[in-house]
C-alpha cells in the first residue's frame, strides 16, 4: 500500500472538504444550516443522519488539520490565506462591494486550509524526512 500524497489525492480532499463546509453553510441559502436548522421543525431521521455526517466530516477535517499543523501552523495559514484574499480582492479580481462573492471566497479559503491541514503531515515528510509517530507501520 501506498501513501504518496498525489495531486489526484490533494484534489479529493479539497472537494470532501468543500462539500463539508459548503454542505454545512453558504449563501446560497442551500445549506444544513438553512435547511436543518433554520427549519428544524419537523426534525426529522434524515436531517439528523446528514447533521452527523456533517458533524463527523468536520472533526475529521479539524482533527487532522490541529493535528498536522498545530495551533501556529494554522495561524500562520490562516493569515497567508487571508492576506492573499486581501490582495485578490485589492486587485478588484473579486469585487469587495459583493457580500456574495466574499462570502463564497472566504468559505472556499476555509476549505483550502483543512485540505492543507489534511495534506500537510506528508508535505513535512517529504520536504524533511522526518515521520510523524501515528505514520510509523509495524513490519513483522
Amino acid at each position: 500500500m501506498t501513501r504518496e500524497l498525489t495531486w489526484t489525492g490533494v484534489l479529493w480532499r479539497f472537494v470532501f472538504a468543500l462539500i463539508v463546509v459548503m454542505g454545512t453553510y453558504n449563501p446560497s441559502g442551500h445549506s444544513y444550516f438553512h435547511w436543518g436548522i433554520m427549519h428544524i421543525r419537523p426534525f426529522d431521521p434524515v436531517k439528523a443522519v446528514i447533521g452527523i455526517l456533517l458533524v463527523i466530516g468536520w472533526v475529521v477535517y479539524l482533527r487532522a488539520t490541529l493535528r498536522s499543523l498545530g495551533g501556529v501552523g494554522l495561524i500562520l495559514v490562516s493569515a497567508l490565506c487571508a492576506a492573499l484574499l486581501w490582495l485578490v480582492i485589492d486587485w478588484g479580481l473579486i469585487p469587495r462591494d459583493s457580500i456574495m462573492a466574499v462570502s463564497y471566497s472566504v468559505l472556499t479559503i476555509i476549505s483550502i486550509i483543512l485540505t492543507v491541514g489534511m495534506i500537510w503531515s506528508h508535505v513535512r515528510r517529504r520536504l524533511s524526512g522526518q515521520v510523524d509517530t501515528d505514520e510509523v507501520e509495524h513490519r513483522e
